[in-house]
């Protein structure tokens, strides 16, 4: 499990994936739970909001995730060019 994080680029694809996944879920949350909550039922709207609490922590997450791989692949850029 430890390997797929040690590839950048994988780490990177992974962050988009999350702040592109965070973004939708907090629309979609906001939407359903402000906007169609007369129309939902008590779970749903439990659901919903949910959504608005666990999408932008999944946006944060992925943005962390992000700064990370772009940091690891400048340094292996810089240790590469000082060994040529």
């Amino acid at each position: 499990m430890y390997d797929f994080f040690e590839d950048s680029y994988r780490v990177l694809k992974l962050s988009h994936l999350l702040l592109i996944g965070g973004l939708v879920m907090l629309i979609v949350g906001i939407f359903l739970a402000y906007v169609f909550d007369a129309h939902l039922n008590l779970p749903t709207l439990v659901g919903a909001h949910g959504m608005t609490i666990l999408g932008p922590t999944a946006i944060k997450l992925g943005y962390v995730m992000r700064l990370i791989a772009y940091n690891r692949i400048r340094l292996a850029a810089q240790e590469h060019e000082v060994s040529h």
